[in-house]
């Protein structure tokens, strides 16, 4: 009977160390993907809480680095070349620091090394790939937990947002898709198919670039094509709007209503009947 208790008592007492008791993290991690333009953007950084706390001058003091979150290094990666503060970032992770001049200044500074636990032991201004300086703007309602975010989204640039309490930090940034796509249009316009020719010219309409490029590729790639579809004449008859010839706009936006209402496509319907009556054909 006591080698059985005690059998019993050594089971127990193994399972009681192995057993791993999960509780939730102080300062949660977060990771947000973005794609801005052609350009893969992560964020990766913990998230404390106010609790209670004065934050801006106190919990993150006036003058001094502070980690931009809590834990291990916030972190951003991009996928490609981006500008920063006027400088040009490779593609590759940094380390975000800031640091609150005082209530109204910041500077939020890129550190290309980030291997580092919260604020390196030792800063090293060499490795400071960029800087901004950015106003603190104030908000009208209290974020208690750390926040930040990608806003003000383009084809050619982003802002960082950083938040927290009453405080929001812009840290705009600016993406090479513009470079990217030409780059690409270039390319293909050695030997271009009609979707190149296409791509390329709704490009140039939704960038605002040279129309009468657009027009000519738009042109090559209706040429080029049995049967264009109802949304490429769609985006041919804007091409021929913003280029001004205003009649040759309403002929191909008629086409393109009438081939959607055979497809059964009543969205470009829509679309094109309110096109038609800015154009005055309705």
């Amino acid at each position: 009977m006591k080698k059985s208790i005690l059998f019993i008592a050594t089971i127990a007492l193994s399972l009681g160390l192995n057993a791993q008791i999960a509780t939730p993290q102080p300062s949660p991690f977060q990771k947000i993907e973005q794609k801005v333009g052609l350009t893969d953007v992560t964020l990766e950084y913990s998230r404390p809480s106010a609790k209670g706390r004065t934050v801006v001058g106190d919990l993150v003091p006036f003058g001094k680095i502070w980690r931009t979150g809590a834990n291990a290094n916030t972190k951003i990666t991009f996928s490609e070349d981006v500008e920063v503060g006027g400088k040009t970032l490779k593609a590759g992770s940094y380390a975000i620091y800031t640091k609150p001049m005082d209530a109204t200044d910041w500077e939020v500074m890129f550190y290309n090394d980030t291997s580092n636990w919260g604020t390196p032991e030792k800063f090293d201004d060499s490795k400071v790939a960029a800087t901004v300086s950015v106003s603190a703007l104030p908000m009208p309602m209290d974020v208690e937990t750390f926040t930040m975010s990608f806003d003000d989204l383009t084809s050619n640039s982003a802002v960082l947002g950083i938040m927290w309490e009453r405080t929001y930090l812009a840290v705009p940034f600016k993406v090479m898709t513009d470079k990217t796509v030409s780059a690409s249009i270039d390319k293909a316009m050695n030997g271009p198919t009609a979707n190149d020719y296409y791509s390329s010219a709704v490009y140039y309409l939704e960038s605002g670039k040279d129309i009468k490029q657009a027009k000519t590729w738009m042109d090559k790639a209706m040429s080029m094509s049995k049967e264009p579809a109802f949304w490429q004449l769609r985006q041919q008859s804007l091409i021929y709007a913003k280029a001004g010839d205003k009649k040759m706009a309403i002929e191909i936006a008629k086409k393109s209503m009438a081939l959607a209402k055979e497809k059964g496509n009543m969205d470009y319907v829509a679309l094109n009947e309110k096109s038609l009556k800015e154009w005055g054909a309705m």
